[in-house]
């Protein structure tokens, strides 16, 4: 290689490399310039991922103790919601931010409860940066949390707040509900399929014995509930119920 090939014939010398060439991205604008670094791609498996964040939200809640029920709802208008009864996010104003701590949850990048080991023994996903993903690539965001006996919601679009937290009422029970719709602007292919969805929550059902997945499709009118007590060694059973199992006998 000489000294020429590692030229570009194309630069003319004009383009200097300072300060004003190194962009500074926060939050919503980083992940929406990049949201391969954060979901893979934003073809079909990148719109799944979105899903999948929310499910390991809640999952994480359920291996923390305060989970049983996981309900996942595909709309006709191509929306999905994540539903659980988990302890719902956070709303009081947080101390650092001075904004609800469920609008940082959803829109800061860094922010989480998933980095002391305080709220959250073990994680998955993104390690709290999965809502913040679905919320910057989603043209719009409803979130619900039943928390403290009332009920709040909060809307977003692209990764912004569009409405202040609000009060709406009583609340029975507790947990957390995103809905989302993927944006255009971002993913290729906006269709969720089904099979797709079904698969994983039945793995996650699998390996997170006795917490119920529910899965319902407004578009087919289906709907399928995944539950099961034995844990791996069910899922081993599923995996070879169509082959003939051969039993080593231990010496």
């Amino acid at each position: 290689m000489t000294e020429d090939n590692l030229v570009d014939p194309t630069f003319d010398g004009s383009n200097d490399y300072n300060s004003a060439n190194v962009q500074i991205l926060r939050d919503a604008d980083h992940i929406r310039r990049r949201p391969g670094v954060y979901i893979g791609d934003i073809n079909t498996t990148g719109l799944h991922h979105l899903v999948y964040e929310l499910i390991y939200n809640s999952v994480d809640e359920a291996l923390a103790g305060f989970c049983k029920n996981i309900q996942v709802h595909i709309y006709v208008d191509g929306s999905v919601s994540v539903k659980d009864d988990g302890r719902g996010i956070p709303v009081d104003i947080h101390p650092q931010a001075k904004k609800p701590t469920l609008e940082v949850v959803l829109t800061t990048v860094g922010a989480g409860g998933k980095f002391d080991k305080g709220a959250y023994k073990v994680s998955a996903g993104l390690h709290g940066m999965g809502a913040k993903a679905v919320t910057a690539l989603s043209a719009w965001v409803e979130a619900e949390v039943r928390r403290g006996g009332r009920t709040y919601v909060q809307e977003y679009e692209r990764g912004k707040a569009t409405t202040e937290l609000k009060d709406i009422g009583i609340a029975i029970g507790t947990g957390t509900r995103i809905k989302f719709k993927p944006d255009h602007q971002i993913f290729k292919d906006l269709d969720f399929k089904y099979d797709t969805l079904e698969d994983r929550l039945r793995e996650l059902a699998f390996l997170n014995k006795n917490l119920s997945f529910t899965l319902t499709d407004d578009r087919t009118g289906k709907s399928e509930e995944f539950k099961y007590e034995g844990g791996i060694a069910e899922f081993v059973k599923h995996l070879n119920r169509n082959n003939d199992v051969i039993h080593c006998q231990a010496s």
